[in-house]
């Protein structure tokens, strides 16, 4: 099994310098061979392999032009061909996902990933030691189990200025798969994240709301400011920590609210829904993406995982909202604004979202049976 733990690193100038150059290195080599792939399509019709490319690019480091490849981390170079050639694989194996897109020095994600060779990526004494960068000062915020073997790790820098590395680990998986004796249904809710079948809702603060007339004033600053000016980039600066700090907020909400429901349940029942298309067709962009429903789904998974519980996921065309959880008739029609659920066969009458939650939790016991 794997699993990634991400640090807080600190880098002292030399090192920012050199790590500003592999994240350069590293979108230069994806984009030459893009360009390299695309045009050697158009001109014959055939495609050139990873390992044509990093052949090649061993080649490429010995020229003027590119002879500053050296200076950086080979092993990050060759990386970033074969996030390439899967970029290309995912294309191919589904047309949606969209064809391989060009890296702008402009976007403000910046990253490069390594793998440990020979011991050349290690935790100790408060820093971890990188490829060509040396030791560079870490925050453990956790202790790291001994039997865990880093397999790899990837650099990162937020656009507010701040470094981190999350170091991939793999270890031999003990967990024992227990057969699941207590159930809660999960009902998406825009307002509160979600329902459960006790009736309970975790009472989302929906932070990016709070934060959005701040943010506004501040991005209308940013506007009036001169491009390439210091104070563009101080404000810019600002609003990227603005926006970090939301997102912070967020990610520690869902991580506690997750935590306590795997510590809690043996398996958990929700909907597979899809929220980028439910955003795009309701036009509900900002709540969807401020109750970040998916990550919550994405961390429930993996903690329950760590446990030996389940998650089960419900399709999304069962009729959850429109089946009454006390007698199963199911509804003919049923309108987004209608919050409550009245059932005319048996009569009863309940909270739209409380009365799905019912509904997926009993079929996800169905599912486990």
């Amino acid at each position: 099994m794997n699993k990634a733990y991400k640090f807080r690193i600190y880098p002292n100038k030399e090192q920012q310098v050199l790590l500003a150059k592999t994240f350069g290195c590293v979108r230069l080599v994806y984009n030459y061979y893009l360009d390299k792939k695309i045009n050697l399509y158009k001109d014959s019709e055939t495609s050139i392999s990873y390992t044509n490319c990093a052949k090649d690019m061993a080649q490429l480091k010995h020229t003027d032009d590119y002879v500053f490849l050296t200076e950086v981390d080979s092993v990050a170079l060759q990386q970033s061909l074969r996030h390439l050639d899967t970029a290309f694989k995912n294309f191919f194996s589904n047309p949606k996902i969209g064809f391989p897109k060009f890296k702008s020095k402009h976007k403000n994600k910046k990253s490069y990933a390594t793998v440990c060779v020979n011991n050349n990526t290690s935790i100790e004494n408060g820093c971890i030691k990188l490829p060509k960068v040396g030791l560079v000062k870490l925050k453990q915020h956790r202790q790291i189990p001994s039997d865990y073997v880093i397999k790899s790790a990837t650099v990162s820098q937020t656009p507010s200025g701040k470094y981190y590395v999350s170091v991939l680990f793999e270890y031999e998986n003990q967990v024992q798969i227990t057969k699941p004796q207590t159930f809660i249904g999960l009902d998406f809710s825009m307002h509160e994240l979600y329902v459960d079948n006790n009736g309970n809702e975790p009472a989302y603060p929906r932070y990016y709301r709070q934060a959005e007339q701040k943010l506004a004033r501040e991005q209308h600053k940013l506007s009036k400011m001169q491009k390439g000016s210091n104070n563009r980039n101080k404000q810019r600066i600002k609003i990227a920590k603005l926006h970090e700090k939301v997102a912070n907020q967020r990610k520690d909400f869902l991580h506690k609210q997750s935590k306590q429901i795997a510590n809690a349940y043996d398996c958990v029942c929700i909907e597979d829904l899809d929220m980028k298309a439910m955003s795009q067709c309701l036009n509900f962009g900002k709540s969807v993406a401020d109750n970040g429903w998916g990550m919550f789904t994405t961390f429930l998974k993996y903690k329950l995982e760590d446990l030996g519980k389940q998650l089960i996921k419900i399709d999304k065309w069962f009729p959850s909202s429109k089946m009454c959880s006390n007698c199963g008739n199911i509804k003919d029609n049923l309108q987004l604004s209608d919050r409550v659920y009245h059932c005319e066969r048996c009569g009863i009458t309940l909270n739209r979202d409380y009365n799905a939650s019912i509904n997926i939790r009993n079929q996800g016991i169905f599912i486990n049976c």
